[in-house]
């Protein structure tokens, strides 16, 4: 409850402060990169992909039009994000005469229209890539849930000091080192934290604390997932600055 209050707190500081804002924005990144990534069933590029740009000019219009009577900011954020980006899709439908972006194509496969739009790349990797991307992104989604997260929760839980990422960074570097303690969170569904602790050296209730991302990025590890892993370890420093963690 307290953390509902912390982020409608942050919000009503954003609406009116753009530095607030901006803040707001690069501490939610992963949340709107993983609501845009939902829509388009890919992780989007930066620098390439309008979507993104979209996604977090929505994520600024829901800061700007949030009241305490709509209920929880995050569904509220990702509800904004998935509209705008729907409108996107209907502007660019009228300008390429197309029925529907998310349509299937009529080959009895999964593929979708906006999978085929024209680029300059070649058209067979490309599908191959947003298959595998999307794929990969359902089934990392399905195995946070089976230890009760979500994305949402996972960006919401994400530290946002650089000595508790290091920490974070410490706490992984020490499970990868004891494979037993990644086997047992995989078998019992919960973070062995007095293990991890000690083996690591970080305080118990820093990963507590931060128990949701130390688990999802164990699990991203353990696993395998490339594409998920790259988009857990591209955080954003308080300051702006960009860190990236090694794997």
């Amino acid at each position: 409850m307290k953390d509902g209050h912390d982020i409608i707190d942050q919000v009503y500081a954003a609406k009116s402060d753009p530095e607030a804002a901006d803040g707001m924005i690069r501490q939610y990144m992963g949340f709107i990169r993983s609501e845009t990534a939902r829509f388009m069933h890919r992780p989007p590029a930066e620098g390439r992909d309008e979507e993104f740009s979209i996604a977090m000019l929505a994520f600024y219009e829901s800061i700007l039009g949030y009241e305490k009577g709509k209920g929880a900011f995050l569904p509220y954020s990702a509800r904004g994000i998935r509209n705008r980006l729907i409108d996107y899709y209907r502007k660019e439908k009228r300008h390429r005469n197309l029925t529907s972006l998310h349509e299937g194509i009529d080959d009895g496969s999964d593929t979708m229209k906006i999978d085929m739009l024209e680029d300059s790349r070649d058209h067979i990797q490309a599908l191959h890539d947003r298959s595998a991307a999307r794929e990969e992104i359902d089934e990392f989604e399905r195995k946070l849930q089976e230890f009760g997260i979500s994305f949402s929760d996972v960006a919401d839980n994400c530290p946002r000091q650089e000595r508790t990422l290091r920490a974070c960074q410490r706490v992984l570097e020490a499970a990868r080192n004891m494979p037993a303690l990644l086997d047992e969170l995989l078998d019992t569904r919960k973070l062995p934290v007095r293990a991890l602790s000690q083996a690591s050296g970080v305080e118990r209730k820093t990963i507590e604390r931060h128990r949701k991302y130390v688990v999802a990025i164990l699990v991203a590890f353990t696993n395998g997932y490339e594409i998920i892993r790259g988009h857990l370890y591209h955080l954003y420093s308080p300051g702006g600055g960009k860190e990236r963690m090694e794997l």
